[in-house]
């Protein structure tokens, strides 16, 4: 009888014993950082998403706690708080504008909490502080976001599949164009059309080159001619005012010509003033040429854009033009003089 009284405490013992052991282990399980020194953070949440008590707090990927508790705010609000036990270690790296996420191991994992640090600037959180809560994207509203673009999906689907059926059915302006032979006909004739309108612009093109080089030449024609009367007038005044050839004679001596010369001297004048109305209008043509838009697109064409080389060239012409204009001007108040000289003369005689 006594063996059996021993026995049965000895069932008993091991039984405590057992259910003791099994409890501290779950215990100590939940607590793994009970033995260390803890730090402990709030954030507060509209939803958690199945977060569990216990689930890991990592930051920069790494364990540093756990979610200690989680429990709803006694107001009006309904949110959640969540309480969780950090390692000391990282109190340092925790501030006020630290976030907690929570986010999910794989595609149908565990909750985990994330933290994510902001800057350095801001206050340290003091234990038992509060972080922000950045509440998670619910798994309905992205099955209700894809459901939503299935949907729009299908929508572009059935309208793609209708027009293609009117196409074929030769409905519409693409569909007359793809099954009616006529429009076919059309389309190559005015594409050989097109392609004869090009080769007829090509060769104008190729008639404005020429006309452009025309022109160049014709400027350069001009400057000579300019240069070529102003040493004539130059040679007429000095030979005039050392008392040689016929108007040098005639100045110093009115008795040795007669009144013709009157006649040559305006002629001279006459002819340089036509130069300078020539070149005047040559100016006008080289700038009306350097502005048309066919020239200006011949040019640009050929790859030259902003102020083509070409514009340059013709500025350059025109300027040169231009001062040659001016020298003629002096030299027509040159021979000007002369002819009141002449005038003066022959008076007086």
């Amino acid at each position: 009888m006594a063996s059996k009284t021993s026995i049965l405490r000895l069932g008993i013992f091991i039984f405590i014993g057992t259910a003791f052991l099994v409890t501290a282990i779950f215990l100590i399980g939940d607590k793994d950082s009970m033995f260390t020194e803890s730090y402990n953070v709030k954030a507060y949440f509209n939803t958690i998403e199945g977060l569990r008590k216990g689930a890991a707090v990592r930051l920069s990927g790494i364990n540093v706690g756990n979610v200690s508790s989680i429990s709803i705010v006694d107001d009006s609000t309904g949110r959640v708080e969540v309480l969780m036990r950090l390692s000391a270690d990282v109190k340092r790296f925790i501030k006020s504008d630290t976030r907690a996420t929570i986010e999910t191991e794989g595609l149908v994992g565990n909750k985990v909490i994330i933290l994510l640090i902001s800057s350095t600037n801001a206050p340290p959180v003091e234990n038992f502080g509060v972080i922000q809560g950045v509440d998670p994207l619910g798994f309905g509203k992205i099955v209700e976001e894809t459901q939503s673009t299935i949907e729009f999906t299908k929508q572009m689907t059935r309208d793609l599949s209708e027009i293609v059926a009117r196409v074929n059915r030769g409905e519409g302006s693409i569909g007359k164009f793809l099954t009616r032979d006529e429009f076919y006909y059309n389309a190559n004739s005015l594409l050989l059309t097109t392609d004869t309108s090009l080769s007829s612009i090509t060769q104008k093109l190729d008639t404005i080159s020429l006309v452009v080089s025309s022109l160049l030449l014709g400027t350069q024609s001009i400057v000579s001619n300019v240069d070529r009367v102003v040493l004539e007038i130059d040679n007429i005044v000095h030979d005039v005012e050392q008392g040689k050839g016929l108007l040098g004679a005639f100045l110093k001596d009115s008795s040795n010509l007669d009144k013709n010369f009157g006649m040559v001297l305006n002629n001279i004048i006459k002819i340089t003033e036509d130069t300078k109305i020539g070149a005047e209008k040559f100016s006008e043509n080289m700038e009306a040429l350097k502005r048309n838009w066919l020239f200006k697109t011949y040019f640009e064409q050929r790859g030259f854009y902003d102020k083509t080389p070409y514009e340059k060239v013709l500025e350059r012409f025109i300027r040169d033009v231009e001062d040659k204009i001016l020298i003629l001007d002096k030299k027509i108040i040159e021979l000007e003089k002369l002819k009141k000289l002449e005038n003066k003369q022959s008076s007086s005689n």
